[in-house]
């Protein structure tokens, strides 16, 4: 094991040239990132995922219940024995030649089949009272982390010039509330990656999944590396948007409609113009050309951009849902239903089957689109972005 991390961990590859892990060892002069400050991360992150249950339950919840957010969740699927079968042991999205077997068996007609699927994988799935907590949760936090950096950036000379990410470099002193503001950073995203397997599924998981280990790699090699100035900079960077965006989705769970099309939509401009203007502009530009400028180049020089660059081409896919949804805001007058929504509207699959045969027993819609059926970031937000 010692002859893998040292490997792994080699020094041509990890540092500029005639730089060692020697030279950056912390001292009673100066302190610097040292790789076993990073295991504070792991007790860190169980601490804030239980401070989130304490705050959803204690917090949110009773806020929510003022709010007058609806604590129900989707309407339950008539019980069907046959149904039920299909749905837990053979699929929950049948196809059409599935359909009209079982239309023929029950004596319904398909249209009734495809919203009892409909309602049954909706049934599963968290009330708005749920996910208004998650949003408050996320909203807290993130304007905290927001404002703890922005406090913190404004007493760097980094900030306005970013050529100062580069001078002295790597032997940057480590200061205390640079060390605690990547550490809650990292901690943070420790929470996300693992409470995502339990929050609210979204479409995107898959794409939210990469973007966290993307961020949760940038966060850890930066930080033993001490490419932690510039760290800083992107880590606040991505917070902004994210405290308009969890803010628009609890106004859209409190039924504001129009508060929440304007939150949606301040939400739109700040993630545009941080993500697809600042961000290349700004941290992309000092770390391919400006690091290389100052420091020459170096093996990790490439690996740190490479997944700043995937950061990026996320920030674009996310940016085309956003301006799609915004589009639509503008063009109806209010934002429309989110395309990341967990919760299926009545008229989805309907349409392509005809109906054949009337049902042996009325079965309603699920009744739950709309404004508190969809469980994106909001009615119209089909970014998924946290970070």
């Amino acid at each position: 094991m010692a002859g893998i991390l040292a490997w792994f961990w080699n020094e041509r590859f990890w540092l500029p040239y005639n730089v060692t892990w020697a030279d950056l060892q912390s001292t009673e002069e100066a302190a610097f990132p040292q790789a076993e400050d990073l295991y504070l991360a792991f007790p860190l992150a169980f601490c804030i995922f239980m401070i989130r249950l304490l705050f959803e339950r204690f917090i949110a919840k009773p806020c929510a219940l003022g709010l007058k957010v609806q604590a129900n969740g989707p309407q339950k699927a008539q019980p069907n024995a046959i149904l039920e079968k299909v749905f837990t042991a053979i699929t929950k999205h049948p196809d059409e030649k599935r359909l009209e077997g079982l239309s023929k068996q029950l004596d319904w007609d398909v249209r009734s089949i495809q919203r009892w699927f409909r309602q049954r994988r909706n049934q599963e799935k968290p009330s708005t009272l749920t996910k208004f907590c998650e949003s408050m949760w996320r909203f807290t936090f993130y304007l905290y982390i927001f404002t703890y950096g922005v406090r913190f950036l404004k007493k760097t000379p980094w900030l306005w010039n970013t050529r100062q990410c580069w001078n002295s470099y790597p032997y940057q002193p480590l200061m205390p509330d640079l060390h605690y503001y990547y550490i809650v950073e990292l901690s943070f995203y420790w929470s996300l990656m693992f409470s995502q397997f339990i929050d609210i599924k979204r479409k995107d998981f898959g794409i939210m999944f990469t973007h966290h280990i993307v961020t949760v790699t940038l966060i850890t090699f930066s930080y033993v590396t001490n490419l932690t100035r510039v760290g800083t900079l992107t880590l606040c960077l991505h917070d902004a948007a994210d405290v308009v965006l969890e803010a628009a989705k609890m106004a859209n769970y409190c039924k504001c409609q129009k508060l929440s099309d304007l939150l949606f939509l301040t939400f739109a401009i700040v993630f545009i113009v941080s993500r697809l203007g600042i961000y290349p502009l700004w941290i992309l530009n000092t770390t391919l050309f400006e690091l290389y400028e100052a420091l020459g180049n170096f093996p990790a020089l490439w690996v740190f951009n490479v997944l700043l660059v995937i950061l990026q081409i996320l920030h674009c896919f996310w940016s085309y849902l956003i301006i799609k949804a915004a589009y639509k805001a503008i063009s109806k007058g209010k934002v429309a239903k989110d395309d990341r929504s967990d919760i299926e509207s009545s008229s989805d699959e309907e349409e392509t089957v005809p109906r054949s045969k009337a049902p042996h027993s009325t079965i309603t819609t699920n009744g739950t689109g709309g404004a508190n059926g969809t469980n994106g970031y909001l009615t119209g937000g089909t970014c998924s972005e946290e970070h």
